[in-house]
């Protein structure tokens, strides 16, 4: 009997991203099942161009990348047939699509819950990420290490887990702690994690949140945020 064919939902947050969002949609695998952008309060076209290459777009006006990301889960817990595995991706064309096959791989062959695409400097465009970002996830990385035992080394936003685990965690944060809150109840869930190397280039447009002053200290306060108050669990 064939093996059944995994369905796969990729989840897109997307704010502001006419410039970026249709390379994206583009270079996914043919392999998922349904692309969702999240419009999370766009003032361009994003939605027009997601929509043009044939996402399913959907609207989430509360600004913030979980309450993008919650929106998406929303919308496939609403559907027929639930999938098997869900991905996420930010829409800035930051990330290598088509590395969503070798981010899914260890979860379909050897048994893990839960990947992350670790942008690793050997693999990074140089300026693709900030100064304060490198900083960031060396010291959320190294304080979940030291108090969690973690083998984390990157917060990385391309990533892949199974539906029945992400159910599990009971994912809650609505802005930029979402990342980091996902791989703690990870850790507390004791689910079966790992890295993968991925590459990583110069975004198109302007940060959100590494491109601000505010951006920046605001997602350092809720990733810390979250790490403390788990050493306190």
């Amino acid at each position: 009997m064939p093996e059944k064919t995994p369905k796969i939902s990729l989840i897109i947050p997307a704010y502001n991203e006419a410039d970026a969002i249709g390379q994206v949609l583009a270079e996914i695998p043919e392999s998922v099942s349904e692309i969702i952008v999240v419009n999370n309060g766009s003032t361009d076209a994003t939605p027009l161009a997601a929509a043009a290459a044939g996402a399913t777009v959907l609207t989430e006006n509360q600004k913030g990348y979980g309450h993008a990301c919650l929106k998406g889960l929303e919308y496939i817990a609403q559907q027929e047939t639930q999938p098997d595995i869900v991905v996420f991706l930010d829409g800035d064309y930051s990330d290598y699509p088509e590395e969503l096959t070798k981010i899914i791989a260890p979860i379909l062959t050897e048994g893990y819950d839960m990947v992350i695409g670790a942008r690793v400097k050997e693999l990074r465009e140089p300026g693709s990420m900030t100064p304060q970002q490198i900083f960031g996830n060396a010291l959320a990385c190294w304080l979940m290490k030291i108090m969690f035992a973690a083998k984390y080394t990157d917060l990385g936003p391309f990533r892949a887990i199974r539906y029945a685990s992400l159910l599990s965690l009971h994912m809650q944060d609505t802005t930029y702690g979402w990342t980091v809150e996902m791989q703690l109840k990870a850790l507390r869930n004791h689910l079966k994690y790992k890295e993968v190397a991925v590459r990583y280039k110069k975004r198109i447009g302007i940060s959100k949140v590494s491109g601000t002053v505010k951006g920046t200290i605001f997602a350092g306060v809720k990733i810390l945020g979250w790490i403390f108050k788990y050493s306190f669990k």
